[in-house]
C-alpha cells in the first residue's frame, strides 16, 4: 500500500494529487463529499478508488484501510456507493428533445473514449447498452455494464448525463430486473410477437385468418382504419382490406405486448424511463403503412414511446457500411422520419455503426434528432489497437476467429466473403491494423467477440482475455483516441 501514500497525503491536505512512477491519477475524477475526498487511480492495468478523510462516503466505501485513508476496488458495491453520493454517476432518461447515441461498451473499458467523443456534440451518450444475447456470449451481467459506466463517468468527471439501455429485451423478468438495477432506457424487442409468415400467405388465407378473429377485435380495427386516409406530414396513408388485415395479423400480438409492458413496467416506474419499440428484428421490411399502424395503435392505447426502430430496406449488417439501393433507402427513410415526427418520437437506427454512406441522409431527414445504436464498433477499434501494438496476439485471435466463425451465424446475420481477406501468414506486422479497414475481416471479428473473449485452453486457462485486456489497458490512451476518431466520424456525418 506504500505506493498510494503520496496520493493519500495529497488528498488529506486538500490538494490534487499528482501521478507517481507507480500510480496514475485521473485528475478529472477528484471529488469531495462532506469531509471525504476521493479520486480514481490506475496501478499497472488495474483501477481503484482512493479516498481520504472522514464521513459517510469514507465509511460507505469498501476497501483496504491504511493510516492515511482507504484504497477501494471497483466493485458493484462501490459503484452503488458512487451512485448514492454523486447523482451524475446514475443513468437518466433524455426523452425526445435531444439526440441519443447507444454506444454499448462490450468490453467495460470503452466509455472514457465515448465520453470524450460526445463532448461538444448535441447528443447524449447511452454508455451502458447490451442485449441479453451479448451478455450471455461474454459471461457478463446487466450489473457489470452499469457498474462500468458508473466508474467511467466518475473517472472522467462527466456531469452532462448518460443513459443505460437494457437493449433488445424480450422477457418480462429481465425488464423488471433492469429497471430495479437502475437502467434508464428499455428497448423492447417484439420479434417473437411479430409474425413473419403472413407475407407468404395468399390473400384468401389472410382474409380467412382475419375472419377467425374475435368479433370485437375485428370491429375495433375496422372502424378506425378500413378505407380511411391519414395525412402524415406530406404522406397520405390509407388502408384497404388487404393491407389492414395483413398488418393486424403481423403486428397485432406485438402491439398488445407493447401496451402490456408499458402499463405494467414503464408507466409505473418511480422515475422517467426512455421506452423504445423495436420492430426491426424481422425478415419483412417495415412499410410506411405498417409503421403508421403500430404508432397509431400505441397512441390510441395511451402508450408513450421515446423512439421506434423500423426494419429498413437494404441491409444493416454488423460492422460495415449500408448494403442496398441508397435512393430507395432515402425515399423510405424520409417517410419513416415523417411518421416519427408526426407522433413525436425519435426514429431509431439499429446496427448503425459504420453506415457512413447513409449517415448524411439520416441526419438530413431526422434533422439530427434521432437515436442510433453503434455498439460493436468499439470492439473493432480495440482489435485495431491490438493489431498495432501486439501483433502476435492479433494473429492468434485472427486464426481462432476464422476457425470458429461458423459458430456465430446462429446469432448474427452477416455475409462476409472470408476468401477476400488477405492471407495472415503473408501479411507483415505493420500491415495488420489494415485488416480493420476490410469489410470481411471487420465482420469476422465483429461476430466472434464472445468466442474470442471466453476461449479456454484444455487446462481451463483463458486463451486471449487476460492478454487482451492487459494490452488494451497498457495502451489506454491510444484506444481512447481511436474511439474519438471513429465514433466522431459517425457524429460528423450525421450532422449532430
Amino acid at each position: 500500500m506504500q505506493q498510494y501514500q503520496p496520493i493519500l497525503e495529497s488528498l488529506q491536505a486538500g490538494k490534487l494529487p499528482e501521478s507517481t512512477a507507480q500510480v496514475h491519477v485521473y485528475e478529472s475524477s477528484l471529488e469531495k463529499a462532506g469531509k471525504t475526498v476521493a479520486v480514481m487511480v490506475k496501478k499497472g492495468t488495474e483501477k481503484y478508488l482512493v479516498a481520504a478523510g472522514e464521513g459517510d462516503l469514507m465509511d460507505a466505501l469498501e476497501g483496504e484501510n491504511t493510516a492515511e485513508g482507504k484504497v477501494c476496488p471497483l466493485t458493484h458495491d462501490n459503484a452503488i456507493v458512487l451512485n448514492q453520493f454523486f447523482d451524475y454517476t446514475k443513468p437518466q432518461a433524455f426523452g425526445t428533445e435531444i439526440a441519443t447515441m447507444g454506444l454499448g461498451d462490450r468490453l467495460g473499458v470503452a466509455s472514457p473514449g465515448h465520453i470524450e467523443t460526445v463532448k461538444g456534440h448535441q447528443v447524449k451518450p447511452i454508455l451502458a447498452q447490451q442485449s441479453i444475447r451479448e451478455l450471455t456470449l461474454l459471461n457478463r451481467t446487466m450489473a457489470d455494464i452499469l457498474d462500468a459506466a458508473t466508474f467511467a463517468v466518475f473517472q472522467e468527471g462527466y456531469k452532462d448525463g448518460y443513459g443505460a439501455d437494457a437493449d433488445h429485451i424480450k422477457v418480462e423478468k429481465d425488464i423488471a430486473y433492469a429497471l430495479d438495477l437502475g437502467f434508464s432506457f428499455i428497448t423492447l424487442d417484439c420479434s417473437e410477437q411479430i409474425r413473419n409468415d403472413v407475407e407468404e400467405l395468399t390473400t384468401e388465407a389472410v382474409h380467412k385468418e382475419f375472419a377467425d378473429l374475435p368479433v370485437d377485435r375485428k370491429e375495433y380495427f375496422v372502424s378506425h382504419y378500413l378505407n380511411k386516409s391519414f395525412a402524415v406530414q406530406e404522406l397520405n396513408i390509407s388502408f384497404d382490406e388487404d393491407s389492414l388485415y395483413k398488418n393486424i395479423l403481423v403486428y397485432g400480438e406485438a402491439i398488445d405486448f407493447m401496451e402490456h409492458v408499458f402499463n405494467r413496467y414503464i408507466s409505473t416506474a418511480d422515475r422517467a424511463i426512455d421506452f423504445e419499440i423495436s420492430i426491426d428484428e424481422t425478415e419483412t421490411v417495415t412499410s410506411p403503412e405498417a409503421h403508421f399502424f403500430v404508432a397509431e395503435e400505441l397512441r390510441r392505447r395511451g402508450v408513450t414511446v421515446q423512439s421506434l426502430a423500423p426494419r429498413f430496406c437494404g441491409e444493416f449488417q454488423k460492422g460495415i457500411d449500408y448494403i442496398g439501393d441508397i435512393q430507395q433507402f432515402e425515399k423510405e427513410l424520409q417517410e419513416h422520419a415523417a411518421i416519427a415526427k408526426y407522433f413525436g418520437y425519435k426514429l431509431s437506427i439499429h446496427s448503425g455503426s459504420d453506415k457512413f454512406s447513409v449517415f448524411p441522409i439520416i441526419g438530413k431527414y431526422t434533422e439530427g434528432l434521432l437515436h442510433i445504436k453503434t455498439a460493436g464498433t468499439n470492439w473493432l477499434e480495440a482489435i485495431r489497437v491490438i493489431a498495432k501494438v501486439n501483433p502476435d496476439l492479433y494473429r492468434r485471435m485472427h486464426r481462432y476467429a476464422e476457425e470458429h466463425f461458423e459458430e456465430t451465424l446462429q446469432y448474427y446475420h452477416v455475409t462476409p466473403d472470408l476468401s477476400s481477406i488477405a492471407v495472415l501468414d503473408e501479411t507483415a506486422d505493420e500491415d495488420l491494423p489494415a485488416y480493420m479497414d476490410h469489410d470481411a475481416a471487420r465482420q469476422l471479428f465483429h461476430v466472434t467477440y464472445g468466442i474470442l473473449l471466453t476461449a479456454k485452453s484444455d487446462s481451463g486457462a483463458d486463451l486471449f482475455q487476460t492478454e487482451f485486456f492487459t494490452t488494451l489497458m497498457t495502451h489506454e490512451d491510444e484506444y481512447r483516441q481511436g474511439l474519438v476518431n471513429h465514433i466522431g466520424r459517425h457524429l460528423d456525418l450525421l450532422g449532430i
